[in-house]
Parts: structure tokens; C-alpha cells; sequence
């Protein structure tokens, strides 16, 4: 019968998930040689392949694929059975607020898992904008949000910072000789705000072509060939792309998505923000999609 570490399957699960041994090493806070030599054991085990290795990535192999999906349950299995001999459960409400585009795209899943790993704890869940979910927060109504930094506001846990990028229709054509026709969200919007205050001094003209508060209202209106609106690239929509800068469209300035919680507390809380800047470190959210030609 073979007895597999749970080590082997916790280096092997963060190489799947980060595509490089370097990776799985720096999240896992192991050295690189280690996470090697797991992969090595855990493959004499058990008898097959379970990586394709190249200079630049690592991919599961068909083997590989089957043996995830086992060793994320046993790790699950072995973290529940840890948290049942070593420590209270984690129970009650966690109140949390995200910013549409992020609920939209990769907080499903992070809830997911966390509802699978804490059962006992009760979610609720609210949508919006960063500023309004700021003044929520503020007020006492959400235990955690997860939003665009608002300026001058320097608390919470940095998640990632990126340019804002124009998104639209793949073929969406910029209109060279007159306003830049925008989909955006209603004030308060930190998007809306950069956006704005980026073509106005770059002297660009542009028109409001849509409003809705509802980020699939807003994606609709892109793929309809409306307009374009400004996003993450790294939460964009399905069916969208990034239209690179041009001397019609002027490149937008940083945003930085953070996590602010309510400090040592709250465990649940504690929890999710931990499960939010893991995913966030790892990369996973979607895939940004081609940028279009620039079309002048």
C-alpha cells in the first residue's frame, strides 16, 4: 500500500497552479531543490509522469491532471481533519464586499473553496463600487472588502497594482476625428474618474456612449461594438480585449486592488483575505485576452 506525504502533494498542487517549480518554491516558502525533489518522489510513487517539463513552464501531463483532482480532496481532507483536533472550528457571519468586476471573474471560485474549507461560516456577499463599498466598510455594515484603492487611503493588504487598460470589441475601431465614445460606470467610480481625467488632459474629446452600474450591462455594450470602456486586463470580461494606446487613445494610469479587513478579530476574515492575496500572488485570475490593433 502506498503512503503518500502530504508535503509531496502540497509541492506538486502549487506546481500545477503556478506552472514553475520557482513558483510553487517562493509561495510554499521552500527552496527550489526541495519542491524538485518532491516532484521526484512523489512520481516514483506512483509510478507515471506527472509534469511535462520545458526551459520555460511546466504543464500537468494526462496523469498528472487525474492525480490533482485526488490530491486537492486529500489536502482539503487533511487541512479539515488539522482544524478539528488542533483548534475551534471557524463560525458565524462574514459580511464581505467586492467590486463587481472582481465578483464577476475569480471571487466565485475563492468562495468556493473557502465555503468547502469553512462550512460553518455563514457569507454574505455584496457587489458594488470602490467607493461605495469604502463607505460601507467605514460604517460598519462589511467586515472585508476587496476593491480599487481609493487615493489617499493607504490601508489594507495590497492584492496587485496594474495600468488601466481600454477594453473592447477586438475590432473595435477608435475614432480618429471625433470623441472617444466611453462605457463607464456611474460616479462614484475610480475607473470613471482616472479615465475622465486622463483624456482631459490629454486634450482628447470623448462622449459618454453608456452608463450602468452593472459590469454585465457594461460588457454588453462593448461586445455591441458601443464603445470602450476602461478595466482591469486582468479581470476582463469574455468575449472583450485590450486596445493598445495610441495617439487617439491615451494610455490610463495605475490602479491597485487591496484587501481591507478588520485586523486580528476576526479569523474568518482573516482567513479570506489570506485565500484572496494567495490567488492574487499566484496569478490565477483570467487570462488577459490579445490586445487589438490600434486603428487610427
Amino acid at each position: 500500500m502506498i503512503s503518500i506525504h502530504p508535503d509531496l502533494l502540497r509541492s506538486f498542487t502549487m506546481v500545477a497552479q503556478t506552472h514553475t517549480f520557482t513558483g510553487a518554491a517562493r509561495v510554499l516558502g521552500v527552496r527550489q531543490s526541495t519542491i524538485s525533489q518532491h516532484i521526484k518522489r512523489l512520481e516514483d510513487l506512483v509510478g507515471r509522469r506527472l509534469l511535462d517539463r520545458d526551459t520555460h513552464r511546466v504543464a500537468l501531463t494526462v496523469e498528472g491532471e487525474v492525480l490533482l483532482g485526488h490530491a486537492l480532496r486529500v489536502l482539503d481532507a487533511n487541512e479539515a481533519l488539522t482544524r478539528y483536533v488542533s483548534a475551534t472550528p471557524l463560525r458565524g457571519r462574514l459580511r464581505i464586499g467586492a467590486s463587481e468586476d472582481f465578483v464577476l471573474s475569480a471571487l466565485p471560485d475563492i468562495l468556493a473553496n473557502f465555503v468547502r474549507r469553512y462550512p460553518e461560516v455563514n457569507l454574505e456577499l455584496t457587489a458594488g463600487l470602490s467607493e461605495e463599498l469604502y463607505d460601507t466598510f467605514d460604517s460598519g455594515n462589511l467586515d472585508l472588502i476587496f476593491v480599487k484603492r481609493r487615493i489617499g487611503d493607504r490601508r489594507g493588504d495590497s492584492a496587485w497594482n496594474e495600468p488601466i487598460a481600454w477594453v473592447g470589441r477586438a475590432d473595435f475601431r477608435v475614432p480618429a476625428d471625433g470623441p472617444v465614445p466611453l462605457l463607464l460606470y456611474p460616479s462614484p467610480s475610480v475607473t470613471r474618474a482616472r479615465a475622465l481625467e486622463t483624456l482631459e488632459n490629454s486634450g482628447r474629446g470623448w462622449r459618454i456612449a453608456f452608463t450602468s452600474a452593472s459590469l454585465s450591462g457594461l460588457s454588453a455594450a462593448a461586445r455591441a461594438g458601443i464603445g470602450v470602456m476602461p478595466h482591469s486586463a486582468r479581470l476582463i470580461p469574455p468575449g472583450l480585449a485590450v486596445i493598445a494606446p495610441s495617439a487617439d487613445l491615451p494610455p490610463l494610469p495605475d490602479v491597485e486592488f487591496v484587501v481591507l479587513g478588520p485586523g486580528g478579530n476576526n479569523p474568518a476574515a482573516q482567513e479570506l483575505t489570506a485565500a484572496i492575496l494567495q490567488w492574487a500572488s499566484l496569478g490565477q485570475a483570467r487570462p488577459i485576452q490579445r490586445e487589438a490593433p490600434a486603428i487610427v
